[in-house]
């Protein structure tokens, strides 16, 4: 009997901390399922029905090492991303990727202030309503309120992409053509085809996961002695992140893709899911994107904040005050209120900017990777830390896939002339 109590209460214990620790694996994966992927995977399971979907396997075990790199250095070192990359790899390879990740930060943001626009518009609400509002109320949570706040708030909203699952149910998938479309995909290569692969990968793994969680592993003061539990919380977040891609896609490639319907953005898909799927699976999956674009509008310019303040030496943190990092607050809402303005225009081009924001990711994340693998496998920076053989086999050869998808994006159009 005292066995059993001990063993009880050592379990509560352990459930205690990782409830505690719980947060900057479940969050980064969970924002990576913004609007931009959103619509991203939808297009995907539009015009590819179910053939796109082997890509989310491999990118599954490659977020897992990578985030897990990131919380390993972040937690060792006590320093952001950024800050390694500017004192280990110089100013030059810092701009690089300071110009490319501010760029695709403006861009993401922009597409998810267009997702709770669209996403309100299948509910009858204006955009000239509804992206004021939330950019307000996004403002607010960041430059007002604390990390443990925000973070319990960003928690909630990670339950609600969740919705996806009962939208693709309702869609009445064919779950025998998935199994065979995973392991066997019938995808004609092409410059379409590869702009998408790319677009994909560069939508489940995107850049500036890998400095935001870096960012919030220190802000969140986690250790080494924890780090099982940081583990834990990381395989949770990329599950959650491969489980809601493989439902959207599955929900427009069971409705959309056999009816020859192209949609152009996320509120497509929500509007023609309604004469093959019923008005509920319309409003759950319109739902899920509002969610999840108010969530990665507030994740997103953070992501950036934090990376430019990081990069150039400036202080940054939601826990800090406006005068503290003064910087920091500016950069967010500078962002913010660019994307804001680009949406109210009318006509503003959304799709290409949507696009375009995920194949930067995609080109722009073999140069993170691979100063992260020369970093991590820095053992004056790391110590006894260092990376072991299996992390260094996926690292390294994510970066060669991902390297040789960016050159035969580029080559593929020469050849087809």
């Amino acid at each position: 009997m005292t066995e059993i109590k001990f063993e009880r209460k050592h379990l509560f214990r352990r459930l205690g901390i990782f409830l505690m620790i719980l947060g900057p694996g479940i969050i980064t994966g969970s924002v990576d399922n913004d609007a931009g992927g959103i619509t991203t995977y939808s297009v995907a399971g539009a015009e590819y029905g179910y053939g796109l979907i082997w890509t989310l396997i491999p990118s599954f075990i490659v977020l897992i090492v990578i985030q897990e790199m990131n919380a390993r250095m972040g937690i060792v070192t006590g320093k952001g991303l950024a800050d390694l990359i500017r004192e280990n790899a110089g100013i030059k390879i810092t701009f690089f990727i300071f110009i490319g990740l501010l760029l695709s930060g403006i861009g993401n943001t922009t597409t998810e202030f267009a997702g709770v626009a669209g996403s309100m518009e299948v509910f009858g609400v204006t955009k000239y309503i509804s992206v004021p509002i939330v950019a307000v109320m996004v403002w607010f949570l960041v430059v007002k309120g604390t990390y443990k706040i925000a973070e319990r708030i960003f928690l909630i909203f990670s339950l609600s992409l969740l919705t996806y699952v009962i939208s693709a149910i309702m869609g009445k998938p064919d779950w025998k053509e998935i199994g065979t479309a995973v392991i066997r995909p019938g995808v004609e290569v092409n410059t379409r085809s590869m702009t998408m692969i790319i677009a994909l990968v560069g939508t489940t793994i995107a850049p500036w996961m890998q400095f935001y969680m870096q960012s919030t592993v220190i802000e969140k003061g986690l250790k080494m002695k924890h780090f099982r539990y940081t583990m834990a919380d990381i395989i949770v977040g990329c599950i959650v992140t491969v489980v809601v891609a493989f439902f959207i896609i599955v929900a427009c490639g069971s409705t959309l893709h056999p009816n020859g319907i192209v949609i152009n953005e996320a509120k497509d898909a929500a509007l023609a899911l309604r004469p093959l799927a019923g008005h509920l699976a319309s409003q759950v999956f319109a739902f899920g994107l509002f969610i999840a674009s108010i969530f990665s509008a507030t994740i997103l310019p953070l992501a950036t904040a934090y990376f430019v303040c990081e990069a150039f030496g400036f202080e940054a943190g939601i826990d800090k005050k406006w005068d503290e990092a003064k910087e920091f607050f500016i950069l967010y809402t500078g962002i913010i209120v660019i994307s804001v303005i680009i949406i109210l225009i009318p006509n503003a081009p959304l799709i290409p900017i949507s696009i375009w924001s995920q194949v930067i990711n995609g080109i722009l994340l073999p140069v993170v990777l691979i100063s992260m693998m020369i970093l991590i496998n820095n053992k004056k920076i790391m110590g006894a830390y260092t990376n072991k053989p299996f992390s260094n086999v996926i690292g390294w050869g994510a970066v060669s896939i991902l390297v040789i998808l960016s050159l035969t994006l580029l080559i593929l159009p020469l050849i087809n002339r």
